[in-house]
């Protein structure tokens, strides 16, 4: 185990809770329907008062939004749905006026095919950015050359009549796949990283690290065994051995940490996170993430597609995170823009609001970064979105088969006094859901029982408790539906006991002095959905 460090001497990211903002969702201050950078300033103060420590902002950036601002055609501008370079450079600054970190989304595996580079690139196989995207020739039978499917459905090449090629593309075929072998593509989304920097930012979510370079051979996929889930996709039918996670991902991450280093004094640290998915992500992150070289965490799908909340499942993701040297430091999510709310996956309609309460003290006793998704301290649930209003490619092109991410993307309800529930717009691009619309701020600020003023107690009580806020795991163990999990840290032992299902579990051993105490729960007693820390 490694040493444990004073909190005052830890980089302000360890054991950071953060704010996940999705700008077309959280607020709309010029009344286009579409949520914005001057709407997002205008809110800080109610994001600073939860008690989090940094912002985490969705894409921003000049698109086309075939996805939504993950297929960039300019990195380094906003996108005038957003605002300008100017809002954003106001919400930095008031963002470092109360208190909070800004991280800001890098997407480097993937541009738009509007953006300049690819448009360059498509142009001749003779430019000065012909490899500065993923080109190869058809087989002699003119099929793609490989047999690699994209995420969102379908063969992962297009034919392009101009260099009578095909392109990659893991996503959408408006999304051609950077070359990031090459090393003048990597020195370009370096300096964009670096434009970013000079603005202030203190960290990047690195969008799809895992996806930023393929095997040069281009050699096949091999089909994947049945795992007893419906296949949904093309993509579901491959094992990804070679349109992804090739080796040399963490040497171009090697150059990522020297760039934010030479920031990090000025600024107290920069923060570098990459969202990993897929079936070897444990792996990756790893690789990712190791000794002082690669990036600061990354965080994977241990929760945001579960089923259902276990202890086994929390102690396994703990695990898989020990406290020793050279290993990365994890970050954790239950939600964000792309997973249905937990609230609607993991509880009935009936337990939902003690289910909550219980869930969020959950994520405040987890060992690594925390990140709270724009609602999820409301209870806000996912939203059945009509066909017709769905806006969500991947849900459109896999109707049904594929839950919409649409449904958790949903504007944030301020008051539940105005139809538009306070966003600012009277037609916003996705409808609020009645559901949600009720739980608005404006009426948990009123009530001393709301789940947002329990969400401030618990991350305060994280903050306050150096054992919570960034400890070791001494122990993590699971009888029944009781989940028994103890931090430590600085001398200080705390017993986090959650009780995971619908019935009271009694209590024989619980000594210690109760910190914090969430739906009933005592020293003797763990009612339905109870959670109960004590220092020991």
């Amino acid at each position: 185990m490694s040493e444990q460090l004073p909190q005052s001497s830890l980089p302000w990211w360890k054991g950071a809770a953060i704010y996940q903002i999705y700008p077309r969702s959280f607020m709309d201050a010029n009344g286009d329907g579409i949520g914005d950078l001057p709407g997002i300033t205008q809110r800080l103060g109610y994001v600073a008062d939860l008690g989090v420590d940094a912002i985490w902002i969705s894409p921003f950036f000049t698109s086309p939004m075939k996805d939504f601002g993950y297929d960039v055609s300019d990195y380094r501008d906003v996108d005038p749905i957003f605002g300008e370079l100017a809002d954003f450079d106001a919400l930095v600054a008031r963002a470092h006026e109360l208190g909070l970190k800004v991280l800001i989304d890098q997407v480097y595996s993937h541009t738009s095919d509007e953006h300049e580079w690819f448009t360059q690139s498509r142009s001749s196989a003779e430019n000065a950015k012909a490899d500065w995207y993923v080109w190869a020739d058809a087989k002699p039978d003119g099929s793609p050359p490989s047999n690699w499917q994209s995420v969102f459905g379908g063969p992962a090449w297009t034919w392009d009549a101009r260099r009578r090629q095909y392109y990659l593309h893991n996503f959408l075929s408006s999304q051609p796949q950077l070359n990031l072998h090459n090393r003048a593509v990597q020195d370009a989304v370096l300096d964009v990283m670096r434009f970013w920097l000079d603005r202030g930012v203190d960290g990047f979510r690195i969008d799809a690290l895992n996806f930023a370079m393929h095997n040069p051979a281009l050699t096949d996929n091999p089909p994947a065994p049945q795992n007893g889930k419906a296949r949904t996709r093309p993509f579901d039918f491959q094992l990804k051995l070679n349109n992804q996670s090739h080796a040399d991902i963490p040497r171009f991450i090697e150059r990522i940490r020297k760039l934010t280093d030479e920031y990090a004094k000025d600024s107290g640290g920069i923060f570098t996170v990459a969202e990993v998915g897929g079936d070897d992500a444990d792996r990756e992150m790893k690789a990712f993430t190791q000794g002082e070289s690669h990036l600061n965490s990354a965080y994977g799908f241990d929760f945001l597609y579960a089923d259902k909340l276990t202890g086994e499942l929390v102690c396994k993701a703990l695990a898989s995170w020990p406290d020793e040297p050279g290993l990365g430091w994890p970050s954790w999510a239950f939600e964000n823009h792309d997973a249905p709310r937990a609230l609607s996956r993991w509880i009935d309609n009936g337990h939902r609001d003690a289910f909550a309460r219980l869930k969020m003290t959950l994520l405040a006793a987890l060992r690594g970064n925390i990140i709270i998704y724009q609602g999820e301290e409301l209870g806000l649930t996912q939203v059945e979105i009509p066909f017709d209003q769905l806006q969500d490619p991947e849900a459109i092109a896999n109707w049904p088969l594929t839950l919409s991410r649409d449904g958790a993307r949903t504007p944030m309800p301020w008051t539940t006094q105005s139809a538009d529930g306070g966003f600012g717009s009277e037609a916003p691009w996705l409808p609020l859901g009645d559901e949600n619309h009720a739980r608005a701020v404006d009426r948990q600020e009123g009530d001393a029982a709301s789940l947002l003023r329990f969400t401030r107690e618990a991350l305060a009580l994280r903050k306050a408790n150096p054992a919570l806020h960034h400890g070791a795991v001494a122990a993590c163990k699971v009888e029944g539906n009781l989940l028994d999990l103890t931090r430590t840290s600085d001398g200080q032992h705390l017993r986090c006991l959650f009780n995971l299902g619908s019935a009271p579990i009694a209590l024989d051993d619980a000594a210690g002095t109760a910190l914090f105490a969430a739906n009933g729960a005592d020293t003797q007693t763990l009612p339905p959905y109870a959670a109960l820390i004590l220092e020991i």
